[in-house]
């Protein structure tokens, strides 16, 4: 079974010869516990033009140690990294079938083959608040490394490393450690990884990462070319946690497509369109496959919590253990229909030419023109169609066309908002009230809609739980009162557009 665990931690290259330094002094740190000795033992996989690597991904199977077992090591763009776990068993250079779906976004079908072996003679000092909780663990690696022989013989390289890493701790403390660790001498490590250092030359040349300074004088590209950059990383480091099951995976892995596809509109004068606009049906294809995955998990945690919520002598018969069933059964169906299409050459196609797109987008003349001249006028435009629709729901004829224009009210509010957050970076706080504010309506609306998807869920299995001769009664109190809800949201819905459409927000559009 995997299992996944976050990993936030720095590395260091101490001096020559120095002694780890006194830990105490670090932010809430009463005691120091250790050092316990370890020696660690890992074979790393990959393809044989190191497509893992080249992506700061890591397959291991590591013996010794408290988390001996097979590791997949994926990078956050936000400079973290998920750890997804497998148990040893199997052949020693067999990689479990979990591990080697997970990551076919990069081996694409590829063998997954030994490419270094490391050796770690580790001392652990787990460094400890006045009750004795570890907030953070420092390991001091003495590291071997041997490389199997490609075109010439074996190589082996060793070198020491300072690893401090959060445990219980906040980032402050993590702070904190790397500054007593600078103190004592050591530098920021150049890899972030051991394999990385262990590869050396070997490894790939990363993709360039523009980052060029942005202005209100800047090229409009710049701020563009940033938002798709940033989005097109966040899906690709979803993939593998949507493959493996990772809880929430499905939602921000579709979180990032969608707002791939609102950049593509709301700037889409910037680009060529010939070239974008397929690419926004493709995002538009995939996102809609992971749907009914991610329907299915937010329609049964929102299920079961109102069934706990209501008093145990209305809850008749076997509710909780129908919804759970019947849902959960939906959300497996949908998960592997969702890897299948991920494992398709349409979707891969579909990376590939995110990837080109960022590494050389289709600019138009626009783009060279300034931000301030161009952009906001963008955003303007996405505000004035979520406005549209607003007035188009409250013309609604009735509830049933009501709740369909507000679904329409909450994709246009999104657009809006991740118009005004692609623009954070030039205009600051103006842009996050404009974005928190579009947001607010979005949050609003997305609960009244799952309020009324939740009416016909409750209907459907409460027409199926009568033909099976048991009680219904339960499901339609249910759905009263998610009936109920709807109307309440919709109220509240009314003075979020209230706050978010004030002219004060929108001024630094102007």
């Amino acid at each position: 079974m995997t299992s996944v665990h976050p990993e936030v931690e720095y590395k260091f290259e101490p001096a020559r010869g120095s002694d780890v330094p006194e830990l105490v002094g670090i932010d809430d740190v009463a005691t120091v516990e250790g050092p316990s000795a370890d020696v660690l033992d890992a074979t790393y996989f990959d393809t044989s033009d190191l497509a893992l690597a080249a992506a700061g991904i890591t397959l291991r199977r590591r013996t010794g140690g408290g988390d001996a077992g097979w590791h997949l090591k994926i990078p956050a763009p936000s400079g973290s990294r998920d750890e997804l776990r497998v148990p040893i068993a199997g052949e020693v250079n067999e990689v479990p079938g979990e591990l080697r779906d997970a990551v076919q976004l990069y081996a694409r079908g590829r063998d997954l083959i030994p490419v270094a072996q490391i050796q770690t003679h580790r001392r652990v000092y787990r460094l400890c608040d006045s009750d004795a909780h570890a907030l953070l663990e420092l390991a001091d690696d003495g590291v071997t490394a041997r490389m199997p022989p490609s075109d010439g013989p074996e190589s082996m390289t060793a070198w020491r490393e300072w690893e401090v890493e959060l445990v219980a701790g906040q980032a402050h403390h993590l702070e904190s450690a790397a500054h007593v660790l600078e103190q004592a001498g050591a530098q920021p490590a150049a890899e972030r990884s051991k394999l990385a250092r262990a590869l050396g030359d070997r490894l790939p040349d990363p993709a360039d990462d523009v980052g060029n300074p942005m202005g209100r004088k800047s090229p409009a590209a710049y701020v563009v070319r940033a938002r798709l950059q940033e989005q097109v990383a966040e899906l690709k480091y979803r993939d593998p946690l949507v493959r493996d099951n990772v809880p929430d995976a499905v939602h921000t892995m579709r979180v990032a497509m969608r707002r791939l596809r609102s950049a593509l509109a709301t700037f889409r004068p910037l680009v060529d369109r010939e070239q974008t606009e397929p690419l926004r049906e493709e995002l538009k294809w995939i996102a809609g496959v992971l749907w009914a995955a991610r329907d299915a998990e937010v329609l049964h945690e929102r299920l079961s919590g109102l069934v706990a919520e209501q008093p145990v002598e209305l809850v008749i018969g076997p509710v909780k253990q129908r919804i759970d069933r019947e849902l959960r059964a939906a959300y497996r169906t949908a998960h592997e229909r969702s890897v299948e299409a991920m494992q398709s050459e349409r979707y891969f196609a579909l990376v590939d030419r995110l990837d080109a797109l960022v590494a050389d987008p289709p600019w138009t003349p626009m783009a060279s023109q300034t931000v301030e001249s161009v952009l906001p006028a963008r955003v303007a435009r996405d505000y004035r169609r979520l406005r549209r629709r607003v007035a188009a729901a409250d013309q609604a004829p009735d509830t049933a066309t009501r709740n369909e224009r507000l679904h329409e009210v909450r994709k246009a509010a999104k657009r809006a908002r991740y118009a005004a957050e692609t623009m954070v970076p030039v205009y600051g706080r103006p842009a996050e009230r404009f974005a928190k504010a579009a947001k607010q309506v979005q949050s609003v609306l997305g609960n009244q809609h799952d309020a009324v998807v939740a009416q016909s869920e409750l209907r459907e299995i409460g027409v199926r739980t009568y033909l099976d001769g048991d009680n219904p009664y339960t499901y339609g109190l249910l759905q009263g009162i998610e009936q109920a809800n709807a109307a309440a949201l919709d109220a509240k819905y009314r003075r979020a557009w209230k706050r978010a459409s004030r002219k004060s927000l929108r001024r630094w559009l102007s």
